[in-house]
C-alpha cells in the first residue's frame, strides 16, 4: 500500500482542507485537516476517517497513526 494512495482513499471519502500521508508500506502516519471535525471527539473524528477508509482498514492498512485538526487547529 502507498502512502499517496491511502492519501486518495481519505480525500475521495471525507471533504479535507488538507491531507499529508506517509509510512513504510505496512505503517502509515497521517495528518488530516476537515471543517467535518469541529465540535467532534477525537475518538468522532477518527471514525469519520476510518469511515472514509472503509474495508481498507481492515484488509490492507495495517496501522494509521493519525492527527486530526479543524482548520483553526491548522492554522493556530
Amino acid at each position: 500500500m502507498d502512502p499517496n494512495l491511502i492519501k486518495q482513499y481519505i480525500e475521495q471519502g471525507l471533504e479535507c482542507e488538507h491531507v499529508e500521508v506517509s509510512g513504510d508500506g505496512r505503517h502509515f502516519e497521517a495528518v488530516i485537516v476537515s471543517a467535518l471535525f469541529r465540535d467532534k471527539p477525537k475518538v468522532r473524528q477518527h471514525q469519520l476517517v476510518y469511515a472514509a477508509l472503509g474495508d481498507r482498514m481492515r484488509e490492507e492498512i495495517h496501522a494509521l497513526s493519525m492527527k486530526t485538526l479543524t482548520p483553526e487547529e491548522w492554522k493556530g
